[in-house]
């Protein structure tokens, strides 16, 4: 067996370890803006359906008010926000865009699946429209968070 050189310690022996680094998934500044701009849009949309349902069918524009389109934006805004905020997070550890999305959130999903809300015409557009500007709202206040400049 070979004696170690006295100046060698069991320590010096050994390689340091690589630092362990992971990838962490971030979502690019485009996706925040698209959900706020999905979001306004779907507002938008939810403020002008009561005016405008007496026009759409005169017009040949029946697919903005049809029921499925609710449901895809609502989902649609549903993943990309939960998504977006849920990678913003983990980088910056502010929570003051869950605040807002929360609410938005419920406010989209109680107008698109409570039967007396989703009936009534204003009611259901002022909460669609709440909600729809509480989450654009949430997605610009994430984008400042992740992207923004703090002195």
């Amino acid at each position: 067996m070979p004696a170690t050189p006295p100046t060698a310690t069991p320590d010096t022996l050994v390689a340091p370890a690589a630092p362990v680094t992971r990838r962490r998934l971030h979502l690019p500044a485009w996706a925040d803006r698209l959900g706020a701009f999905g979001a306004f849009i779907c507002a938008l949309h939810c403020l002008l359906v009561p005016v405008a349902l007496a026009l759409l069918p005169a017009l040949g524009l029946g697919l903005v008010a049809w029921h499925g389109v609710e449901w895809a934006f609502t989902s649609l805004a549903t993943v990309l926000a939960v998504v977006s905020l849920y990678l913003g997070y983990r980088g910056h550890r502010a929570y003051h865009a869950w605040l807002l999305v929360a609410p938005g959130l419920v406010l989209v999903w109680l107008a698109l699946l409570y039967p007396p809300l989703h009936d009534s015409i204003l009611p259901h557009a002022a909460a669609m429209a709440t909600g729809g500007m509480l989450i654009a709202i949430a997605h610009l206040v994430n984008l400042r968070l992740s992207y923004g400049h703090s002195h």
